[in-house]
């Protein structure tokens, strides 16, 4: 690395005397500065009251295990939509009924344990535990009512099957879907004005249609009259918006005279291009403004409760408060109770800079900032081989082909290898030659594998973060795997099941995957795509949440009004997809008839076809027409609030960005590996950063930072010019920059 010198391994701290244990008092005064920094850590914002037996109570309330019970009984709640009618899997009203009493007590229990943690008067003002009590009450008497009426066989409709997003909301542990929600729901009055100034637009559109083409008798292909009903007028100038019934809503006029083509024009550039570009930019900087607000906020909690824990800890040495060492030590494997001795004196020898026996208040407000940087433990040791047959493989002949392994030559044959193979399995398998090239191509992809193990030491190929790695060996296997069965079945010919050697052809197909491996640049969007993963869940959870709502609305109103009878039903009933109202309908000519809400996965399906917006006109001119016109109402409502405001705002969060790597941070075979073939020892790196700060010399205690060049996965220098600091935005997701190094201690 230049300029950095050599890397120096960590040695073992020197053994200390033993410490005596803390008195009850400390004991509990440590606990509540734990439970005042994980807080921090995780960014909760639960007032929890100072008591002992509080304490107790609210370390059990954010136990991991308290945690999955209560998202299993949200998964089981919200999943027995599937079992209940309209069901795809039938079960007795009875046995779906029990289900939910169980979950709605597991929710009522988790509540009661909430208000024993949290002060009374701060419990009864948070509106997060009145929607949660509503909705038990409002769920109990539903099945209450529901269940006496199916007792006297009378039908009734389950409303509150749609308040059960309320619990995955509104508990604490989805505090992230409760944050989008939130700043989703400050923007609405923002836009609230340029989306009136848009439906005035469009209804003066309207009229402008009405009265160019109503009196005119055109007629659609349908057969039907063109543009003589104002409210019909604006659905389809709405859908022509989002492009979907583009060209064919302006053709009956187009061909009638080509200068009403300039009207569509217009209206297209206005409203398409212009329009809903600026709609979209203010609904886009007004979430920003309003997420940047809820970051300062949690920037300010996040201080404020490091703040008391380092006001719990604190004594005074000379003249500035500080914590002690050991006690540091001490709240430190109380919040992170996993973490490695050596990881404990990297993060000490960075909080304590001087070596002087104790945190000060600047370093202990950055703990909970250092715990929640991802550290890998590089143990770097000899190969076995070097252990075993050391005058062997150290020999000119190994020492040659550990060159040739290493060198970036190997990877670009073996790149040629994987695309010549891919025109091998593209050609006629029945070749005799193409079998053949399989194992030979089969037995070059395993000596590969076998010279890297040769090369590298295999508990560092293979260890806990080298993803790739593993897929590349996996993919591997399965390609030998593929290949023996292919061997194996195709002469049986009693094994004829078309599914066997379906998995058998993918199996195969998935050792052209490699090439991600192979390619850095693949390896850095694949990785990318495997960081922005958590971010992701609070997009899903968001889509989950109003996909749910309106996937119940649409069963409990379309339910059985659109039926499917088989891909080759040529009965009456099946053409007109089992309602005679489609008759002659582009929705039956289109053969859409499984695009139903006849249960909570056709429901769900639909939902995604219409998120694509592709033909979502006619999904919602055919319900329409099963039920009546005003149920475009809730096609439009669905394409407002999904396509809008959840998918554009959620998409341009800068998230990806946020978590995009400029080089992959795997186990390579490159320089960098030269660089480390010489150390011995521990050593760590930054699981995946893009910013570290620059040296700083011994007597300040404020770096300055520079864009680094190094690549996450670096080993970091050590030596008296590198101090031990890091600057950090908050919340942790959007970090500029972070460091940690391997030092001696």
């Amino acid at each position: 690395m230049p300029g950095a010198g050599r890397a120096r391994r960590l040695r073992p701290p020197c053994p200390k005397p033993p410490e005596e244990p803390p008195a009850p008092e400390e004991e509990q005064d440590l606990l509540l500065a734990a439970a005042y920094v994980s807080d921090a850590q995780y960014n909760r914002n639960i007032p929890f009251e100072t008591s002992p037996r509080a304490i107790r109570l609210y370390y059990f309330y954010n136990h991991w295990t308290m945690r999955v019970a209560t998202y299993f009984f949200i998964c089981v709640d919200l999943s027995l939509a599937l079992f209940e009618e309209p069901a795809l899997f039938p079960v007795p009203f009875l046995t779906t009924s029990l289900v939910e009493v169980l979950c709605l007590t597991a929710f009522f229990g988790r509540l009661i344990h909430f208000a024993k943690v949290t002060p009374q008067m701060v419990f009864w003002k948070d509106t997060k535990n009145i929607c949660i009590m509503a909705a038990i009450v409002l769920t109990l008497i539903d099945l209450i009512i529901y269940g006496s009426l199916e007792a006297v066989n009378i039908h009734s409709i389950r409303w509150s099957r749609v308040l059960r997003p309320v619990f995955l909301i509104n508990f604490p542990e989805s505090r992230q879907i409760r944050r989008a929600f939130r700043s989703i729901r400050n923007t609405l009055p923002d836009i609230l004005y340029v989306f009136l100034l848009f439906m005035f637009n469009m209804l003066i559109f309207s009229l402008m249609a009405l009265k160019l083409f109503g009196d005119r008798n055109l007629k659609t292909v349908e057969g039907s009259a063109y543009f003589t009903n104002i409210l019909e007028i604006a659905f389809e100038l709405y859908v022509l918006v989002t492009t979907a019934n583009s060209p064919d809503v302006m053709m009956p006029a187009y061909d009638f005279n080509w200068w009403y083509s300039l009207y569509f024009i217009t209206y297209l550039i206005i409203n398409t291009y212009i329009f809903m570009s600026v709609f979209l930019a203010v609904v886009y900087n007004n979430y920003r403004k309003h997420l940047k607000n809820e970051i300062r906020k949690l920037a300010y909690l996040k201080r404020h409760k490091m703040l008391e824990a380092f006001n719990i800890l604190k004594v005074k040495v000379g003249t500035e408060f500080v914590v002690k060492e050991a006690q540091w030590r001490r709240l430190a494997k109380v919040v992170a109770p996993d973490i490695s001795s050596s990881h404990l004196e990297l993060l000490l020898r960075i909080s304590d800079e001087g070596q002087k026996g104790h945190v000060d208040k600047m370093n202990f407000l950055r703990l909970a900032d250092l715990l929640n940087i991802q550290v890998v433990t590089v143990n770097i040791k000899r190969h076995p081989l070097e252990a075993w047959m050391p005058r062997l493989y150290q020999s000119s002949t190994s020492l040659w082909v550990q060159k040739v392994v290493r060198h970036r030559a190997f990877v670009w044959v073996y790149d040629v290898i994987i695309l010549i193979n891919a025109i091998f399995i593209a050609l006629e398998e029945k070749n005799p030659f193409i079998s053949y090239a399989e194992w030979v191509f089969l037995f070059l992809y395993i000596i590969e594998i076998l010279l890297k193990l040769y090369t590298f030491e295999p508990r560092v190929y293979f260890g806990r973060k080298q993803f790739w790695n593993w897929f590349d060996t996996l993919i591997i296997i399965a390609a030998l795997l593929a290949t023996v069965a292919t061997t194996t079945i195709q002469p049986a010919r009693k094994y004829n099941s078309q599914q066997i050697l379906d998995i058998v052809l993918v199996l195969r197909i998935l050792r052209l995957l490699r090439v991600i491996v192979s390619i850095q640049r693949f390896r850095v969007i694949m990785t990318t795509l495997i960081n922005i993963g958590p971010a992701m869940l609070t997009f899903g959870g968001l889509v989950l949440v109003v996909y749910y709502v309106f996937a119940i609305i649409g069963m409990e109103v379309f339910h059985g009004k659109v039926r499917f009878f088989g891909p080759n039903a040529t009965t009456p009933d099946a053409l007109v997809c089992g309602n005679p109202a489609l008759k002659d309908s582009a929705f039956a000519r289109d053969k859409y008839c499984k695009n139903n809400f006849n249960d909570l996965a056709s429901s769900f399906i639909l939902l995604v076809e219409l998120t694509v917006v592709n033909q979502w006109h006619i999904l919602a001119g055919g319900f329409a027409l099963v039920t009546h016109q005003a149920a475009k109402l809730y096609f439009i409502g669905f394409h407002v609030v999904v396509v809008i405001l959840i998918v554009k705002e959620e998409m341009q969060d800068g998230k990806l960005i946020d978590n995009m790597e400029s080089k992959d941070s795997g186990f390579h075979g490159d320089d960098g590996d030269n660089k480390r073939k010489t150390l011995k020892g521990l050593y760590f790196r930054i699981a995946s950063k893009k910013w570290l700060p620059c040296q700083a010399s011994s007597s300040t205690r404020r770096p300055s930072f520079r864009k680094a060049s190094l690549y996450p996965g670096q080993l970091l220098p050590a030596g008296p010019k590198h101090q031990f600091a890091c600057a950090f935005l908050l919340p942790p997701r959007v970090q500029d920059c972070g460091h940690l190094a391997a030092a001696d201690v």
